[in-house]
């Protein structure tokens, strides 16, 4: 069986850096698994690889869509599997790296996503309604209509759960019966990097303020000097959004920043919620270990040379 090496964790512990130097040791190519990297012109505040770290390993799915153009989990996947199959066809080892816990899964577990158009009308409905509401109360409604999804969906997560609705709407099913799964032709080994709450707190911020000193604020500038308005899904990113409120006048800089770090910290804990430390198919390693680099590469070189 051909072998798939992912490398998954919460934000700003050392994913890409690791993926890359894994892919560097053993010949392999990265796939990005990060939502918000996907989009050109994003750069500094989705920490995307630089240029000159792209260059050391073939880098797949990074900077293929414009910021305005609708990008989901399906042609996500769709994409991930045709990278891994010519990556296998080249005899290499793909290492897939993000911290996007639904873009990993899909491919892992070989999802099928249902083919359901978008419902402007119903979003922009929902939409509404979780303003006036709250985004519990879709929360509730999912819960009500299909409680497998529901336990799956974070709370805060309106576009998952609005998705849910809306194929249940469209469809009569519920989301967790036509999301069926069915082994993907390969082998997975999963690498977990994590760390102390304090400690990745501490590399958030350290990642935010580095942010700040290299450019997201012209970034962001840049962004919306060519259109792209902060009510786009990619502009929602944590950073955009809180950087665009800044440049139209709601909030100090300080302010700004701020919210980014506190925002950040809820999408660690939150990714924790995809990457459980309890699941037994992830091969978790703490970054403050020193020499973890090197137990990582044992494994992957055993499972490589099997």
């Amino acid at each position: 069986m051909r072998l798939v090496v992912a490398v998954v964790g919460p934000t700003a512990v050392g994913k890409s850096r690791l993926a890359l130097s894994l892919g560097q040791s053993f010949g392999g190519e990265v796939i990005n698994a990060d939502s918000r990297q996907v989009y050109r012109f994003m750069d500094i505040g989705t920490a995307k690889p630089s240029p000159q770290e792209q260059s050391l390993v073939p880098n797949h799915l990074i900077d293929i869509v414009d910021p305005a153009e609708p990008f989901n989990v399906a042609t996500y996947k769709k994409l991930a599997d045709d990278a891994i199959n010519m990556i296998h066809t080249r005899g290499k080892v793909p290492f897939l790296t993000g911290g996007t816990g639904m873009y990993v899964w899909s491919v892992l577990e070989g999802w099928t996503i249902p083919e359901v158009p978008p419902d402007i009308e119903m979003r922009t409905r929902m939409e509404a309604r979780a303003a006036g509401e709250g985004r519990t109360a879709l929360h509730r409604e999912l819960q009500e209509i299909d409680p497998a999804a529901a336990a799956k969906i974070h709370p805060h997560n309106l576009r998952r759960i609005i998705r849910a609705l809306e194929v249940h709407q469209s469809t009569g099913k519920r989301f967790s019966e036509v999301q069926a799964r069915h082994a993907p032709d390969f082998n997975s080994l999963i690498i977990g990097l994590t760390a102390s709450r304090r400690r990745l707190h501490n590399r958030i911020d350290e990642r935010v303020d580095k942010m700040i000193e290299h450019g997201l604020v012209e970034e962001v500038s840049s962004l919306m000097q060519r259109g792209y308005h902060l009510g786009l899904p990619s502009m929602a990113t944590v950073g955009y959004r809180q950087i665009g409120q800044y440049l139209q006048g709601g909030v100090r800089l300080p302010e700004a920043i701020q919210q980014i770090k506190y925002e950040t910290h809820r999408l660690a804990i939150h990714q924790y919620a995809w990457f459980r430390l309890s699941d037994p198919r992830i091969d978790w390693f703490n970054v403050e270990q020193q020499g973890f680099e090197g137990q990582v590469a044992e494994i992957v070189k055993a499972r490589v040379n099997e």
